[in-house]
C-alpha cells in the first residue's frame, strides 16, 4: 500500500496515476485500488513467456490534511518520497450550459444569459465549473428545468469536471 500525505510539485515525474471525480477529489482521507503497471525496478513480476509487465493492483491511501481539495494535474508524495502520484480529473456525467446558436447571431447578449444562469446556480450553492463560453455542473433534473426556462442550452455529456473551489476554498 502506498500512503500519500502531501502535495508536491507538479513538475515531478509521476510513478502512479489516479483518476478521480470532482467529488472524490474533495476527500482528504480515502483508500483506492488501482490497476497499474509497475516497472521491474519496483519489484514487478514479469510474464516470462513474453517478457511484458503484468498489471497489478496497487492500494492507494490518501492521508492529506483535512479540507484538501485536489485539482487535475496535482502530484502527491508520501513520507518516503519514493512514489509520486498524479491526480487526473476523471470523466463523469455533467450538464454543460451554453447560449443557444440564435443568441450568438442575434442582438441579445449571450454572456449576459450565462451570467444569469451562473447567478441562479450560485444562489443554490451548486458546484460549478466556469468556462469562457460555458458553465458545467452535476446532472440535476430540477436545475436542468430552471436552466431551460432561462433560455440557455443544456447538454448532458461525460467529461472531466473541475468546479471552482469558491472564495473559501470549498463548495457545499
Amino acid at each position: 500500500m502506498y500512503v500519500f500525505t502531501q502535495k508536491a510539485s507538479s513538475a515531478l515525474e509521476p510513478t502512479l496515476t489516479l483518476a478521480l471525480t470532482a467529488d472524490e477529489r474533495t476527500r482528504s482521507r480515502y483508500r483506492y485500488s488501482i490497476s497499474s503497471e509497475i516497472t521491474e525496478s519496483d519489484c514487478q513480476t514479469t510474464n516470462s513467456a513474453v517478457g511484458e509487465a503484468e498489471p497489478q493492483t496497487a492500494e492507494i491511501y490518501l492521508q492529506l490534511p483535512r479540507g484538501t481539495t485536489l485539482r487535475d494535474g496535482d502530484c502527491l508524495i508520501g513520507d518516503g518520497h519514493a512514489q509520486v502520484l498524479r491526480i487526473v480529473a476523471k470523466p463523469e456525467p455533467v450538464m454543460t450550459v451554453r447560449t443557444t446558436p440564435s443568441d450568438q447571431s442575434a442582438s441579445t447578449q449571450p454572456a449576459l444569459k450565462l451570467l444569469q444562469a451562473a447567478y441562479h446556480l450560485g444562489n443554490r450553492h451548486v458546484a460549478l465549473e466556469l468556462g469562457t463560453d460555458y458553465l458545467r455542473l452535476a446532472p440535476d433534473s430540477v436545475l436542468e428545468a430552471m436552466l431551460n426556462q432561462l433560455g440557455v442550452m443544456v447538454t448532458v455529456e461525460t467529461v472531466p469536471f473541475q468546479p471552482e473551489m469558491g472564495a473559501y476554498g470549498h463548495h457545499h
